[in-house]
């Protein structure tokens, strides 16, 4: 039997540390060691000892060994340089497929990818049955960015729910293909909720986003609240609003600073008040689009050019907006030679011309030819024609089965001479029934001679007030119906109280 007493071992620093070996026990007999002669001298300071986690395990069996290289297994990870090695070599295969089908990638440098081919071959094929082009691509690559399941589908039933149509899809996107990176909650339905808001009526949003489909992409404090504010604030009624925008929604995205203000400063300088302007943008919104530098100023220096008087140039514009949007140099140069060659007319005669009828640049050579046939049959001579049109060109545009019966009646009863309708041709665009003939009764049932401007320039009221005179009051002649520009200027229905002056420009 043998036992043996504890070891300790204590660790103090710069202590002499000694390990005794304690006396043994043995049956029957006591042996005592000498604690001197088996003593285990060791200097150790505090600073260079070592831990117990920090002694070598044993190692002894092959287990062990097997267990510490599986643990060691768990920690193997691909390097950085690895990682981004294999990244630019899958960004190399995906650049050769999109180059081998034509799409140029030099933009796609910091856009995340497919890391595959298959992924991009099926993202590319995606875009193709939408109806875009490789062309269509390479003007816009970062639509390569737009992941199908995340970004297009969202989009696109989206914008079928609200009943864009299938067919115009392919047009939508090619003009803004922006919208697939959008998110529909964030970026969409808060545009779609302000069109809204503005009166435009919910069967309306489908045409406006196929017409303008920028408009998803602007901010709802930004350009297109000013735009209407200003628009308001120059006449344009609150009510209107929504059928502007539906017919023109270019408007959202017009600066006001640099398009919208300078155009109806220029109007008005021109002769048209700003409420007069504002009721022309009412009717035909789309002459908003109208370049002002490359189109409507141009165009004022041609009309001056046809000897048209500058007075005159307000009421040319109000009277036909489209005069400042067309190609107008060509059409003045061929419809004066059109009118010469009918007409013989000169250049002063064509500047009247279109001072008092501007659409007169928009007529064909068939409706001239007739008209002016029609007056030869009914008698008069080249002479009279030319003074008929030049006074009252709406003559051309007048239609001729209304001119044959008026002729008819003013030839059969009323015993009138053919100078009478060159002096006032005007005669042919009154009511027969409803005017001409009444009238001219009660003056024959009176015995009075007058000429056909008292007769029939007048309204209802006042002809009744001249039937009550014994004779005509010539200061009561009233002259030749000319445009009036406070027509266009009515009773203003929403008084705005928008400030339009100080309108800067957006950032």
């Amino acid at each position: 039997m043998n036992i043996r007493g504890c070891t300790g071992v204590f660790a103090k620093p710069g202590f002499l540390l000694i390990q005794l070996d304690l006396p043994t026990l043995r049956l029957g007999k006591v042996h005592l060691c000498n604690p001197w002669k088996n003593a285990d001298f060791r200097f150790r300071s505090f600073s260079s000892y070592r831990p117990v986690s920090a002694v070598k395990p044993y190692s002894g069996g092959s287990q062990v060994k097997e267990k510490e290289e599986g643990a060691s297994s768990l920690y193997l990870r691909p390097s950085l340089i690895d990682m981004k090695k294999q990244k630019t070599e899958n960004r190399t295969r995906v650049y050769e497929f999109l180059r081998g089908i034509g799409v140029v990638p030099d933009e796609l440098d910091g856009l995340e990818l497919p890391v595959t081919v298959d992924v991009m071959k099926e993202r590319v094929d995606f875009i193709h049955k939408l109806g875009l082009t490789i062309e269509d691509i390479n003007n816009y690559p970062l639509v390569l960015g737009c992941s199908v399941k995340k970004n297009m589908i969202p989009v696109l039933d989206y914008l079928g729910k609200l009943g864009v149509r299938k067919s115009s899809v392919t047009e939508f996107l090619r003009r803004y293909p922006q919208v697939l990176h959008s998110s529909v909650v964030v970026d969409l339905q808060p545009v779609v909720k302000y069109l809204q808001g503005m009166d435009i009526k919910q069967a309306d949003i489908p045409r406006v986003l196929e017409k303008y489909p920028e408009v998803l992409g602007f901010k709802l404090e930004g350009t297109m609240s000013t735009s209407v504010a200003y628009l308001v604030g120059i006449g344009v009624g609150r009510r209107e609003i929504g059928g502007v925008l539906t017919r023109y929604p270019d408007i959202l995205g017009m600066r006001v600073g640099r398009v919208i203000k300078p155009f109806v400063e220029y109007l008005g300088s021109l002769g048209i008040p700003s409420l007069a302007v504002a009721r022309l943008i009412e009717k035909r919104p789309h002459i908003l689009g109208f370049d002002l530098d490359e189109k409507v100023k141009p165009n004022v220096g041609y009309l001056l050019e046809f000897n048209v008087r500058e007075r005159s140039l307000g009421v040319i514009i109000a009277q036909y907006p489209d005069i400042i949007g067309i190609d107008l140099k060509s059409k003045l140069c061929t419809q004066q030679q059109l009118y010469n060659s009918i007409l013989d007319l000169g250049s002063e005669d064509f500047g009247q011309i279109i001072e008092r009828m501007p659409q007169a640049i928009s007529l064909n050579e068939k409706a001239i030819v007739k008209h002016v046939h029609f007056l030869k049959v009914c008698g008069f001579s080249t002479e009279q024609i030319k003074k008929m049109v030049v006074g009252y060109p709406q003559l051309l545009a007048l239609n001729l089965d209304i001119m044959k019966l008026n002729f008819d009646y003013f030839q059969s009863k009323m015993a009138r001479p053919l100078d009478d309708l060159a002096d006032f041709p005007a005669f042919f665009t009154y009511g027969l029934e409803s005017t001409i003939k009444p009238r001219h009764q009660q003056v024959a049932k009176k015995g009075l001679k007058c000429s056909l401007s008292w007769l029939l320039n007048c309204s209802d009221e006042k002809f009744e007030r001249r039937m009550s005179y014994e004779s005509i009051d010539l200061e009561e002649m009233e002259p030749e119906p000319t445009f009036d520009m406070n027509s266009l200027m009515g009773s203003i229905t929403d008084e705005s109280d928008s400030e339009i002056d100080d309108y800067d420009d957006e950032a």
